[in-house]
């Protein structure tokens, strides 16, 4: 197979796992395509990006991500239309938050011919693991870390940037219940809840499992001094309708700066669909439940594109969201869709063809 590649070595996994895979049958990042893309930052420089076959890789016990956490990532997808063409999905938004979660950590920031001619290459070896129609994607799962074998408290001067791609089904189908936080947060002012970071989501971890024991599946996370204040939920950021008003939270140094998220704000305004970035409070919520003005609450994200939430619960009172008729959870994860699979025009040219 010829790749051409200007900055990239290539070396071509001699067999493929594909033929094991069950494509109808996928459990969310548990199954990796034939190839990787690895780079390593030595010497205060970035050296020649491989893409190279799947693998196992060996650390020092003392490699810093394991002890100070430097650790951030990014989620994007690749999808294929029924002509075998494949997209990504403003990914520039990715190149661009990856760097600034990298700057939060004071890790060094990643070329972007490297990131784009990375995902290119992988994407034309790995082609036969994007499968087309709708809902399916190739996840692409960019990330940097710590590997200098040092324990003393300080960055690191040694990295890798690698980027790895599972293939992917419509995630999180069924509607989710969900606890309001009141005692854990997810992020506090002047922290790093706008990254990325790995350590953002361990945090997050055992609030959570404290949910579910209760039947819930996730936490909408409120502002860390008060508890408020809606934020997000789960790994998602979160919207509310209210009557035909859509509501989301304004993006802070606690909350991320969501892809999705502000591809839904873009479309609501194209659409006609009033929407208000700004602070909403718990007691607004519960008010809007109780008259019933609450029309749905939903989660936006790369993995899920819309995750719908069907019920909530704040100091001891549950809420149930009825079923809209006219979802806009429906109609944007829809709308989505159609622009990330080539089905619908592209007017804001959020499609980026891999050629």
């Amino acid at each position: 197979m010829a790749i051409n590649t200007e900055n990239v070595s290539v070396e071509i996994s001699k067999t493929s796992k594909i033929d094991s895979v069950d494509f109808s049958n996928l459990n969310f990042g548990r199954e990796f395509t034939d190839h990787m893309f690895v780079c390593d930052f030595v010497d205060g420089e970035w050296q020649t990006p491989k893409v190279m076959p799947y693998q196992a890789m060996s650390y020092e016990p003392s490699a810093r991500v394991f002890h100070y956490g430097q650790a951030v990532f990014e989620g994007m997808k690749a999808y294929k239309d029924d002509n075998g063409k494949v997209f990504l999905f403003r990914p520039k938004q990715n190149f661009d938050r990856i760097n600034k979660s990298a700057q939060r950590l004071a890790m060094p920031a990643f070329p972007e011919n490297y990131f784009f001619e990375g995902l290119e290459t992988l994407l034309k070896l790995d082609n036969e693991w994007i499968k087309p129609g709708m809902g399916n994607s190739l996840y692409l799962r960019p990330f940097i870390i710590a590997t200098e074998p040092a324990i003393s408290a300080s960055p690191a001067n040694t990295y890798r940037f690698m980027i790895i791609c599972s293939p992917a089904k419509a995630y999180y189908n069924a509607p989710v219940r969900v606890l309001v936080a009141e005692e854990y947060s997810r992020s506090a002012d002047g922290g790093v809840g706008f990254a990325k970071a790995a350590g953002n989501y361990a945090a997050q971890f055992y609030p959570t499992s404290l949910a579910q024991e209760k039947g819930f599946q996730q936490v909408i996370w409120t502002d860390a001094s008060t508890h408020t204040y809606l934020e997000e939920a789960g790994t998602m950021n979160v919207f509310f309708r209210i009557n035909d008003t859509l509501i989301t939270a304004p993006t802070s140094d606690r909350i991320l700066d969501g892809v999705t998220r502000k591809s839904i704000v873009q479309l609501a305004e194209d659409l006609g669909i009033k929407c208000e970035v700004r602070k909403i409070k718990v007691d607004e919520i519960k008010t809007a439940a109780k008259d019933g003005s609450l029309k749905e609450i939903f989660g936006a994200g790369t993995a899920a594109v819309i995750s719908p939430i069907s019920a909530f619960e704040h100091k001891n009172e549950l809420f149930d969201i009825p079923v809209s008729e006219d979802s806009y959870a429906k109609l944007f994860k829809q709308t989505l869709l159609n622009i990330q699979h080539n089905v619908s025009e592209d007017k804001h040219g959020w499609r980026y063809e891999v050629k």
